[in-house]
């Protein structure tokens, strides 16, 4: 499950990572107490983009070993947080994972009141760049196209943007943009990445045009980014950029499933075709479970009449926008023309109006 939060979007809220349903109840209550909200992750791989933005992190001493072995990397502020008699060796675990106090309740109740209270006074760390991402329901969906217009229409309403590039077969978004001459990092020099990325020197190193820069693949040979990279990687984003997109695969890795649950919001393209809907339904059972906020984008034309409001029932998802043929769109592409970058047609009436709901700034280009 996606980690609970019910914190203002500017603000990053302590972060309990605890599956333990007596622990966390306590831990709310003490949290209450010292008049803050916390954000609750139930396992490490919940909790890994939340990990290092967040001011504190109590981890229940039933996710300590899990946290050990998922190698989060070491922070400030982190407590052990148990029960009395479930720490007696606390201390050792606690070195191990870097935390600087054992907290025993219910004796350390006080403390805890403190240290909520210190989070909410001291001022907590604005959320920075706000991250959608975009899946396709089927093979040629037209994911990494809606990503790409997505990302040059936000950069077109002077937002700070990334395109981030998290499928690994799908040819490089580069391309899409037309930008595969320019020079900068791609994903191969980032992959060894697992500590704090630097977000001036990130976004100085990528390709970029104005306020869009993109991290792509190249075109060498395949290989595996781990989740590490992608959280310091969007941990990067997050403070240096404004609003960051990124592309996934439709078989989530592990550094899909760490993007997926950074996302602000998430959309999945499908095609108005009945087949195309089934193999979505796929997808979005695999990608729910990360996201906090699914919708679908159906994207003509329907051959067989199926109207988008029928696919989104299929698929138990809101509507999110539809995408009426665009035989313009490919010819474009082909000639190294960026998607929506003329500001008209279907696709950037639609990339506006979610650039817009998501951030508030009017997006250039609407009529």
């Amino acid at each position: 499950m996606p980690p609970r939060t019910s914190v203002s979007p500017h603000r990053h809220p302590p972060l309990v990572v605890t599956s333990d349903a007596d622990l966390l109840d306590d831990l709310l209550r003490l949290a209450a107490a010292g008049g803050v909200e916390v954000e609750v992750a139930a396992d490490p791989a919940a909790a890994r983009t939340r990990w290092r933005p967040a001011p504190l992190v109590l981890v229940g001493n039933d996710q300590a070993q899990p946290c050990l072995r998922a190698r989060l990397p070491r922070r400030s502020r982190l407590v052990l947080v148990g029960m009395a008699g479930d720490v007696e060796s606390g201390w050792q675990v606690a070195d191990l994972l870097g935390a600087e106090h054992v907290a025993v309740l219910p004796a350390a109740e006080p403390w805890l009141v403190d240290r909520f209270a210190e989070c909410g006074s001291e001022g907590v760390p604005a959320a920075g760049a706000r991250i959608v991402g975009v899946v396709g329901g089927r093979g040629g969906a037209g994911a990494s196209i809606l990503a790409g217009g997505l990302a040059v229409c936000a950069a077109r309403a002077r937002l700070r943007t990334l395109l981030l590039d998290a499928d690994p077969l799908g040819g490089g978004l580069d391309l899409v943009l037309g930008w595969e001459q320019l020079e900068g990092l791609r994903w191969p020099a980032l992959t060894g990445t697992d500590g704090r990325v630097d977000a001036p020197a990130l976004v100085r190193a990528l390709p970029s045009r104005g306020d869009l820069v993109v991290l792509s693949w190249d075109r060498g040979d395949l290989i595996a980014v781990p989740a590490e990279a992608m959280a310091a990687t969007l941990d990067a984003a997050r403070r240096g950029r404004d609003f960051v997109v990124v592309d996934l695969p439709r078989q989530l890795d592990d550094a899909a499933v760490t993007a997926l649950q950074a996302a602000d919001r998430a959309f999945v393209v499908v095609p108005a075709e009945l087949r195309a809907t089934a193999a979505a339904a796929r997808v979005v059972a695999t990608a729910a479970p990360h996201c906090r906020d699914l919708s679908v984008i159906v994207r003509g034309p329907a051959p067989g009449r199926l109207r988008a409001a029928e696919v989104a029932r299929a698929l138990g998802l809101p509507l999110a926008g539809t995408l009426r043929p665009e035989p313009g769109l490919c010819r474009g592409l082909e000639r190294g023309e960026a998607p929506a970058a003329g500001g008209r047609g279907p696709l950037a009436e639609l990339c506006q109006r979610i650039v817009t709901d998501l951030t508030g700034q009017p997006a250039a280009g609407v009529a």
